[in-house]
């Protein structure tokens, strides 16, 4: 969605107050709307471009709290970790060229994971747009791929109405990414100013109606499964029906299986979760799928790591799709049922039209493979025979030290996956993580991000070696916000993921995987920052009790074994029920 038609987009405008008052600038008609939206937090960054917007803030600091990162990409994943936690929109304020390229893989991130963000860029002024002006570079062309909209302001009067269109779109239906790109003459410029409110926009429906016959058609199928199967993903999430959710496998007594970004949508103790999908998911839902008559899909959209090789994706199933975006039904798996809407409703309807059941029978087939997980994965990643640590055993005391209530937010790699697998969820909203695009990165960002988000809750964020050092400025920030961001460096000394692959695929050439790291408590001491470095399992539960009783900010390193896999897996392009349990 991008297009400089005003007029044909907007629904309305509040003629009240602020009619006849004194003209201001664009730049403070910028404040007053993201005050409007009821912002209160901007991660941002200043430059030329984007001057007059950063004086304009200097009045509204106590309105306004700005976070000042170290990089443009930080303010985007701090703007998801913020939104992906609380349920709000994240802003970022960037200048233009450099500062506005920067933000474009944590915009293509947000896109991909459905997180709602508004990227407010500098722009030189109109009279230079075309001239290869000083950092002049076409954002919008750039970002309309990756964004629901992409917009460029070109006069001060502009800016109510495109702040108050970029807030409904980011965070209406589907949410995603908008960016704004805001010339530097219309921040300057003189304008007029009322509070603005959008909540309609031609062609644009964000949530399709919830069509009765679609409702009856998946109870029916549902009511009639021997062996059905719920697929969780993050959509129940953002659209907060996870005690929708609950009650709809409840009431037909049906397993689930929770896509990565899924996870917190049911606690981890619930009886009928029965773990993760997808490529180091658990045993029991990836076989299972290829079991099950019935594939009930919430709020997730069949990608090729939940799926693996599509060809042979539960074949024998009839397939349920509920979802908010029609763009996802039959994209990769064929739908017998698509329930379109928002899965708070849809869920509900179907619920109601259910007759109670409980599959015993199937839900006791999972046991099997829980057990074998157990025997060959599981125990000997929490328990490891060997003196160095395991990443998993690490994940785990740190969830169990927090009673299993932190927000667990995670870079990309082995540590990714470890936290995921043994880390326990028993609140909403509780994962952040790059799910779609795989962002190294992502995590101290993210994690900062978080931390403003949700300030009542612990934030843990697992890093590995290689992700830390993707983004380790961000210190910077933690630094100066004295953010209580609960860092855990898993270090092993190497790109762990690409050396698992590596040693399974290519022959253990391990290819320019190997690590040679710094000193990370000199790291942290240069940052202030308290920190501990553990080697013995010994001394595990103390250092974590240490971080978690510390006030503000701690990295904790866990030196762990150097050359440890994470299992069970899916081999790449391999069929979703062929998981290997070793390498």
């Amino acid at each position: 969605m991008a297009d400089n038609n005003k007029k044909s987009n907007f629904s309305s405008l509040s003629q009240g107050e602020g009619r006849g008052e004194a003209l201001i600038t664009g730049a403070e008609a910028l404040m007053r709307s993201l005050e409007h939206q009821g912002v209160k937090t901007i991660f941002g960054y200043p430059g030329g471009s984007i001057m007059p917007v950063f004086d304009a803030l200097y009045d509204h600091r106590k309105e306004l709290n700005h976070i000042l990162v170290r990089h443009e990409q930080g303010a985007t994943h701090a703007a998801q970790g913020f939104a992906r936690v609380s349920g709000e929109v994240g802003v970022c304020l960037v200048t233009s060229g450099p500062g506005a390229t920067n933000t474009i893989t944590g915009i293509a991130d947000a896109m991909i994971d459905s997180t709602p963000i508004v990227v407010i860029a500098g722009q030189v002024g109109t009279n230079f747009l075309g001239t290869d002006a000083f950092q002049e570079v076409d954002l919008v062309g750039i970002t309309q791929p990756i964004t629901k909209w992409s917009y460029q302001i070109r006069r001060a009067e502009d800016v109510a109405w495109a702040v108050a269109r970029a807030f409904y779109v980011a965070k209406s239906g589907r949410p995603g990414p908008v960016v704004l790109d805001f010339a530097k003459n219309a921040q300057v410029e003189k304008t007029e100013y009322a509070p603005t409110k959008v909540d309609y926009v031609r062609s644009y429906l964000p949530v399709p109606e919830m069509e009765p016959e679609a409702i009856r058609k998946a109870a029916e199928l549902i009511n009639g499964a021997k062996r059905p199967l719920v697929l969780v993903g993050q959509g129940v999430e953002l659209g907060e029906a996870q005690q929708e959710l609950r009650a709809f496998i409840e009431k037909a007594g049906m397993p689930a299986g929770c896509t990565l970004l899924g996870l917190s949508a049911l606690p981890t103790n619930h009886p009928l979760n029965k773990g993760m999908l997808g490529m180091h998911g658990n045993l029991g839902p990836n076989i299972n799928t290829n079991k099950c008559d019935v594939l009930i899909a919430v709020g997730m959209r069949f990608d090729d790591r939940v799926t693996g090789k599509l060809e042979t994706y539960a074949k024998q199933a009839k397939i349920i799709h509920f979802d908010i975006d029609p763009a996802e039904i039959d994209k990769n798996v064929k739908t017998d049922v698509a329930v379109l809407g928002d899965c708070k409703e849809t869920l509900a309807a179907v619920t109601q039209l259910l007759e109670p059941a409980n599959h015993q029978e199937w839900i006791d087939s999972f046991r099997q493979y829980e057990e074998v997980e157990e025997e060959k994965v599981i125990r000997p990643e929490l328990h490891p025979a060997g003196k160095a640590l395991s990443m998993g055993e690490v994940v785990r005391a740190v969830s169990e030290a927090t009673h299993n209530e932190a927000i667990l937010v995670t870079d990309v790699g082995q540590n990714q996956m470890m936290s995921a697998r043994y880390f326990k969820y028993s609140k909403e909203r509780s994962i952040v993580t790059s799910g779609g695009l795989g962002t190294m990165g992502f995590g101290l960002p993210a994690a900062i991000g978080a931390t403003f988000g949700r300030p009542d809750r612990t934030v843990c964020v697992f890093m590995g070696d290689g992700g830390l050092q993707m983004n380790l400025q961000e210190l910077g920030t933690i630094m100066e916000q004295k953010a209580p961001v609960k860092m855990i460096l898993l270090n092993n000394n190497f790109l762990g993921n690409v050396r698992q692959w590596q040693a399974m695929f290519f022959n253990r050439r391990y290819s320019f995987t190997p690590m040679l790291n710094p000193d990370y408590m000199k790291i942290a001491e240069a940052y202030g920052i308290p920190a501990r470095r553990v080697m013995e399992r010994d001394d595990l539960a103390s250092a974590i009790a240490e971080m978690l009783a510390t006030d503000g900010p701690y990295l904790l390193e866990a030196c762990v074994v150097e050359e440890g896999n994470v299992l069970p897996m899916t081999p790449p392009g391999g069929s979703v029920n062929a998981m290997l349990l070793e390498c």
